[in-house]
């Protein structure tokens, strides 16, 4: 029989808190041993944009519950659409039909238009649009049912519309291609006087972006396989000329009309779209040229985004204007049956899980036909930085699959983690899932995890788990009440018990919120547990929340925000009479006013300076201590840039020997000494944290205090 280990022996000896009574928990089950999980809230801090947990198409009753951030109006059929008539080509998707939207009011378009009530919907939910705009020049002509490739007068086709059998697919029986076509049969040119116009109704029916208008307009939809999907008006692949020039052209005419909105692109379909255009992509697709695709030596033999990228920021630098704001790129897996595949499968679930790593982990090889290491935000982010800075990250598309199974839905809680940890800036699934399918519990376990509202953090902070294929695991402070937010996804299949480290944050307990194969239907509130202080030893957490995490299942715990700080001052004494020798002698005193003990190994101290020349390093000692010197930690640190009266600072922390700073108590003196190793001298008369000399000491606000990282008195320079 396999024994019980010490962390479930551990955590059956937990109380934990229901409402305001205060229960023993019941011991759990034997569970498999989980990787240890940590999380410092003082380390990796960044914003999480909200703008990661959006979709496309969603309908208003889940935007709402959602509050959801961003919508998108996108796909095939949006690069070709008439906002006059309200009609959109289906291309390949269906016949290439020309197909107008419902409207109750035809007479009235444009008022009234399908783009019209996307908008009127989102404002209604709070909710930013993303519009798809033509690049490819061709927009429906009427609403009148017309399609690409028609059998009276392009001959017999393999296949046909069975309602409409005059459109055809564009293939002859004998497997070739229509060519020769006219895109007059079903479409206008349309360009960018017709994007003008079109933002010109938008604006002056919403505002502008900055108004509460449309926000983002998508520079087409995955224009390197238009002559694929659009090969009725497009049949030749589109080379990097006309997808930089085309991207200028829109660009600026939505920018003219609305310099606030934001703009998006390339819109790349896939994978193959990071290296190569359109036309190389359509020419290598059939002979197999992918070594050496004919369009490269017009980039100068670079990667197609590379090239593209360097091609926006030339033109922001030629116009003074930026027209691409958003690097968006489509991905969807590529492995057999995960994308828009269904949960039947095990081999195909568990590689759903783990193909997650392929939007960040540098040593996973993704295990399909692409066969390498995508790290899909991260080399995103370092594309950007290397070749236009300051531009914004986005995947407009994507699905993993199974959103109507809990496989589906532990995958689609763990992509949302991981968009926030990587920093991407704006991401939205296609297509979203029904309101009553796991998938949708995933969005609300970030969105409204309560039915109240309840959201996870804004600010990312480090969380690692020792396995993140079993256990992945976020974190993330919330803005509006300081709660820390905590995610773990099992994605092992066993029941895990695991024991969670929270550094610079504890509180007594936490509350537990759950989804997972246990119940499909709801996320439910769990038991609130304490949560364990351990020993105070060197490198011990703050607070140790061990936890049996059930199989197939996502736990966020919320942690209420931090207590108060305690009103710890800083009593400073210049034992340096000479201001200017060779050493910089600050002592200090540590006075804790509160009715609160504190843990000094909590605690650190920073005094600022300047080293004013030299070449030696900065070397500091504790002289003498009340509290020995023993227990004080001193060490001299750089900054990446100065500021006005400090290059650097001293900062001095604290052992677990120091013990405890008492309510109305005073740590006594600590004497300190900077010394350069060259012995020059010092000028400490413009350093930020000097005093004159003087027989007493007395209350500092220019030497600062920190609690667990986080500066809780004094200013900074």
């Amino acid at each position: 029989m396999r024994r019980r280990s010490i962390l479930s022996i551990a955590a059956s000896t937990l109380l934990v808190a229901t409402g305001t009574a205060v229960v023993v928990a019941p011991p759990p089950a034997l569970a498999e041993p989980g990787p240890a999980l940590e999380v410092d809230v003082t380390a990796d801090r960044h914003p999480i944009s909200p703008h990661i947990y959006g979709m496309n198409f969603t309908d208003e009753a889940l935007a709402e519950e959602l509050a959801l951030p961003v919508r998108r109006w996108g796909g095939n059929a949006t690069t070709r659409y008439h906002y006059r008539y309200d009609t959109t080509n289906r291309a390949s998707d269906w016949f290439f039909e020309n197909i107008a939207e419902e409207n109750a009011d035809p007479g009235a378009l444009p008022d009234g238009s399908s783009t019209d009530r996307f908008v009127e919907q989102d404002r209604r939910t709070g909710t930013d649009s993303v519009l798809t705009v033509p690049l490819i020049g061709w927009a429906p002509k009427a609403r009148d049912g017309s399609c690409g490739f028609s059998v009276a007068k392009y001959g017999p086709q393999q296949r046909t519309d069975e309602w409409r059998p005059d459109c055809g697919n564009g293939v002859r029986p004998d497997g070739t291609l229509v060519t020769g076509n006219d895109p007059r049969d079903t479409s206008v040119q349309a360009g960018p006087e017709y994007v003008r116009e079109w933002l010109g109704h938008l604006t002056a029916k919403y505002g502008t972006a900055a108004e509460g208008g449309v926000k983002f307009y998508n520079l087409d939809n995955e224009p390197d396989i238009w002559h694929s999907t659009h090969r009725d008006v497009h049949p030749t692949g589109a080379n990097s000329a006309e997808l930089r020039d085309q991207a200028y052209a829109i660009g600026a005419a939505i920018k003219e009309v609305d310099p606030s909105a934001a703009t998006l692109g390339p819109v790349g379909w896939g994978w193959t779209s990071w290296d190569y255009s359109g036309l190389d992509q359509e020419e290598c697709g059939r002979t197999g040229c992918w070594a050496n695709p004919p369009d490269r030596p017009a980039r100068d033999g670079l990667p197609f985004t590379t090239w593209y990228l360097q091609q926006m920021r030339d033109y922001e630098e030629q116009h003074g204007q930026r027209v691409l704001d958003y690097f968006d790129m489509h991905f969807y897996p590529q492995a057999s049956g995960v994308a828009f595949g269904n949960g039947t499968d095990p081999a195909t679930n568990a590689l759903r899980l783990r193909s997650t790593r392929a939007l960040w982990d540098p040593t996973y090889t993704d295990e399909s036909w692409i066969n390498t290491q995508v790290r899909l935000v991260p080399r995103m982010k370092e594309l950007v930085a290397a070749n236009y800075p300051g531009t914004k990250t986005a995947v407009t598309e994507y699905n993993w699959g199974a959103l109507d199974h809990v496989n589906g839905a532990l995958t689609q809680a763990d992509v949302l983690g991981i968009f926030g940890r990587e920093g991407l800036d704006l991401a939205t699934l296609w297509a979203p899932p029904a309101a009553t399918q796991p998938g949708a519990y995933a969005f609300r376990m970030y969105r409204n995890y309560d039915g109240a509202g309840g959201r996870f953090g804004d600010v990312g902070v480090r969380a690692t788990s020792a396995d993140q294929d079993q256990l992945s695991v976020y974190a993330a402070e919330r803005g509006s009440d300081g709660a820390l937010t905590v995610m773990v996804v099992n994605k092992s299949g066993v029941e895990r018990s695991s024991s969670l480290a929270l550094r610079g944050r504890t509180a007594p307990s936490t509350q537990v919120y759950r989804y997972g194969a246990g119940n499909l239907g709801a996320i439910v509130r769990e038991a609130d547990q304490r949560i364990l202080v351990p020993p105070p030893v060197v490198g011990a957490p703050n607070g140790i929340l061990p936890h049996t995490f059930p199989a197939d299942s996502v736990t966020l715990f919320v942690i209420g925000p931090p207590s108060a700080p305690p009103p710890l001052t800083v009593l400073h004494r210049n034992l340096d009479r000479l201001p200017t020798d060779g050493q910089i002698r600050p002592a200090i005193d540590l006075d804790n006013p509160g009715r609160v003990p504190v843990d000094l190994s909590r605690v650190t101290v920073r005094y600022w300076f300047t080293r004013d020349g030299g070449r030696g390093a900065v070397q500091a000692t504790c002289v003498q201590a009340t509290i020995g010197c023993a227990n004080v930690r001193q060490s001299v640190l750089a900054l990446p840039r100065p500021r006005r009266g400090a290059d650097g600072y001293l900062e001095v922390g604290f052992t677990p020997g120091a013990g405890t700073l008492p309510a109305a108590g005073k740590t006594g003196p600590v004497e300190l000494r900077l010394t350069k190793a060259d012995r020059s001298r010092f000028v400490e008369t413009d350093d930020h944290s000097w005093r004159p000399a003087a027989p007493g000491y007395a209350a500092s606000t220019r030497i600062t205090v920190y609690l667990d990282g986080v500066r809780i008195a004094g200013t900074e320079p």
